[in-house]
């Protein structure tokens, strides 16, 4: 039986074409490339400056000279290369990612993204989160469908400090697939095997609308 994380990475991996450049984010976002379907290669990208990163390295073949923005041993796979951080984030803001998918602290109707940090707690920094989700033709957002204390993370208005305003595309989570429309507007459009409707929509605090072509969600 696939646990949580795994169910949004696999469901995650279907939204990738083939050629596309990548930049996942650290945790859940990461597994998703384990899951590409037959026939889909992607390209890797990671913001501290590599293109065709390839899997997580084994203590084999790890160097700490090459590692991914989380400070994790990776591969480069052949033809992938390296380029300083002022190359990596032209590619970035310069549009030629074509989705980036990270994690979120919250998530509104408006596409607004709370991804970086708590108030009064420590956090390690923005990263390259800011100009990955303005930057990146697509933003998919990765997540448990609610918080460990079964609050919720979607919500009518983030109230954690933003990332970004109206950036986000599509909200992949353990229970459901959430559209964000231009304009602002949730659409419910699939559910995890085995959830219902009312449990998803129970688990969000935003306005939702429901598809009437929802459909229970693919997963490879």
């Amino acid at each position: 039986m696939m646990n949580s994380r795994e169910v949004i990475a696999r469901r995650v991996a279907l939204e990738f074409k083939d050629g596309d450049v990548v930049n996942l984010g650290i945790g859940i976002p990461t597994l998703a490339a384990n899951y590409l379907p037959d026939g889909v290669h992607i390209q890797l990208q990671s913001e501290n400056g590599m293109l065709g990163m390839g899997p997580a390295a084994t203590p084999e073949n790890g160097t700490f000279d090459v590692t991914d923005a989380g400070g994790n041993q990776v591969t480069i796979l052949p033809g992938g290369m390296f380029f300083d951080s002022a190359t990596s984030f032209g590619l970035i803001r310069g549009g030629h990612v074509d989705e980036t998918v990270l994690g979120a602290l919250e998530v509104d109707q408006t596409g607004n993204l709370a991804s970086w940090m708590i108030p009064g707690k420590k956090v390690p920094g923005m990263g390259g989160a800011m100009d990955l989700v303005c930057g990146a033709r697509r933003v998919i957002v990765a997540m448990e469908h609610v918080n460990k204390d079964g609050s919720a993370k979607i919500l009518k208005a983030c109230r954690l400090p933003l990332t970004a305003t109206c950036k986000v595309d599509l909200i992949v989570t353990n229970m459901a697939v959430l559209r964000v429309h231009k304009g602002g507007g949730l659409e419910l459009v699939e559910l995890a095997p085995d959830v219902t409707k009312e449990e998803a929509l129970a688990g969000i605090d935003a306005d939702v609308a429901v598809s009437p072509a929802l459909k229970t969600m693919p997963i490879l």
